[in-house]
């Protein structure tokens, strides 16, 4: 499934694709997501629209890092997963030393399931004392009990093959068809989008499941903007429908609830926008912690590039391409290297664009300690505003959210929603080095409006100077970015390693000694760690 010319030559998956295989009791819909850290980002929009998961181990590598990423984000989700672990037909690959190996690191219930019916309903029945029960009376786990377990991740059925001779393949589609419950879909109609892209003509396609009802062509859909676009509320006809499997689709009139399909159309639809009934996705855990300036070409046309950009930040949101105006510079977030190489390759091979990048800088943030009330005042010749914001810090990882609790009999609902809207819509900096504020409650509670003179704008530099005058008089604290990391070297390596991670002020756990090996768990900041791989390989 890997079409682009990047993953072929790479060896990785880049960017998500869907794939529609036909099993004896289902139709399956296969999305591929990205392995790789660097395009975490672009995996976890898909996790919000699975039911089930597979996730593929290395039968001669076990449990890497990135499959641990894939797991900490799917056991986040809540999604069943069944384990197929791949390569088996290479030297060194062991079955047993696997599956040991993935429970030692991500807890019990990994079941190998090409285990005979016996053996492998024994091991099920130890995971949950009904199935137990049910075992001993009849002497066997049934099929609905099975799936149940599997639903409520208590069980992870796990297969052995190798996709590349085609071996283990076909049991691992049966075992999908025969123990994936079928959801049940409520009649009214929701839809979750994980993901915008461009066909080869350039046309837009919002990437959606349907989770309730019927989508047809034609149906009128509407929601609020997101992103760089106006936070307005749109109202648009569904063009046409496409069923993909791989870099082919079929045209469809309708699609049904469970069905994943690309809609044309729509132009103001974002990654983790809820359609219909459905809520916003989650925001995404794992998060870009780097920040490069983009190198342009002397000739280059600073609006064009910008409007380049704003596409690729529709199609990745965590881009978050930002104009300084005073610097008069560009500056884009990142996860990693590799995810730098892909963009400056990508910007070349669809827009004919030529770009290098600075060095790249660790992402820093701020926020704030204790409550304080910002004021914004507004008042030049003949226009008025005046904005009262309660800011109060929120816990690790929360981001900001906005909130009203003003009397509308003090200050009406439109300009309510005004303040709100001015709020979400820029990247406020804090006041000690500049860097974006976040993990924070922004609560307007109380404004004033003239009947005469008060316009939309003045709301909005209203707004601005009440978050600006609160994080003056605020006691603020600067976020430094952190990696959670697993060592596992050769264990005459591990001093050096532990002092390594001493000098870069990380902390860790004590070493576990696993064989010839040794595994050391611990933090630290990214500034320390982000070459640091690289470093030791060298």
């Amino acid at each position: 499934m890997d079409i682009e010319v990047q993953e072929r030559r790479r060896g990785i998956t880049i960017f998500s694709k869907q794939a529609v295989l036909t099993t004896p009791k289902a139709l399956v819909t296969l999305l591929d997501t990205p392995g790789h850290v660097d395009f975490s980002g672009e995996a976890e929009r898909v996790l919000s629209v699975l039911d089930y998961a597979i996730l593929v181990v290395s039968g001669t590598e076990g449990v890497q890092s990135h499959t641990i990423t894939l797991w900490q984000l799917l056991k986040r989700h809540g999604i069943p997963v069944f384990v197929f672990v791949n390569k088996m037909d290479l030297a060194g690959a062991d079955r047993q030393l696997v599956l040991k190996d993935i429970v030692a690191r991500f807890g019990e219930g990994f079941v190998d399931f090409t285990y005979q019916q016996p053996k492998r309903d024994e091991e099920l029945a130890l995971l949950e004392e009904a199935a137990m029960d049910e075992f001993l009376e009849r002497g066997m786990v049934s099929e609905k009990r099975i799936q149940r377990l599997i639903a409520r991740r208590k069980a992870f059925p796990c297969y052995f093959g190798s996709a590349l001779r085609q071996q283990g393949v076909k049991e691992l589609l049966q075992g999908i068809g025969q123990y994936a419950m079928q959801p049940q879909w409520p009649s009214e109609f929701g839809a979750r989008v994980f993901k915008i892209s461009r066909d080869e003509q350039g046309k837009r396609l919002t990437h959606l499941k349907v989770t309730g009802g019927v989508l047809k062509v034609k149906d009128m859909l509407n929601g609020n903007g997101g992103n760089w676009k106006k936070q307005e509320r749109w109202k648009q006809k569904v063009d046409g429908l496409r069923l993909y499997s791989g870099a082919k689709f079929t045209q469809i009139n309708e699609a049904p609830a469970g069905t994943v399909c690309a809609v044309t159309g729509l132009d103001y639809t974002w990654p983790g926008q809820g359609l219909g009934f459905e809520d916003v996705a989650q925001q995404p855990l794992l998060k870009p912690v780097l920040t490069y300036q983009m190198l342009l070409p002397g000739d280059a046309d600073i609006q064009s590039v910008m409007t380049k950009l704003r596409i690729l930040e529709e199609e990745d949101p965590q881009l978050k391409v930002k104009w300084d105006e005073n610097l008069g510079e560009i500056y884009l977030h990142l996860m990693g290297e590799v995810q730098l190489e892909v963009l400056t390759e990508l910007l070349y091979q669809r827009f004919g664009l030529k770009v290098r990048f600075g060095p790249g800088s660790i992402l820093y943030k701020e926020t704030i300690t204790r409550p304080v009330v910002g004021i914004g005042h507004f008042e030049p010749l003949r226009h008025y505003a005046e904005v009262h914001l309660l800011m109060e810090p929120g816990e690790a990882g929360s981001g900001l959210v906005f909130k009203s609790r003003c009397d509308p009999d003090i200050l009406p609902r439109n300009w309510q929603r005004l303040v709100l809207t001015h709020l979400s819509e820029k990247e406020h900096l804090g006041v000690l080095t500049g860097s974006p504020i976040t993990d924070m409650k922004i609560t307007l509670v109380a404004g004033r409006a003239h009947v005469k003179h008060t316009e939309a704008g003045d709301f909005r530099e209203a707004t601005y100077r009440a978050v600006r005058q609160g994080l003056m008089k605020a006691e603020c604290q600067l976020l430094e970015p952190y990696y959670d990391f697993q060592l596992e070297l050769p264990s005459e390596s591990v001093g050096r390693a532990m002092t390594d991670i001493q000098r870069m002020n990380g902390s860790f756990e004590p070493p576990e000694v696993q064989g010839e090996m040794t595994l050391i768990k611990g933090s630290a900041p990214v500034a320390g760690l982000r070459l640091y791989a690289r470093d030791v390989a060298a």
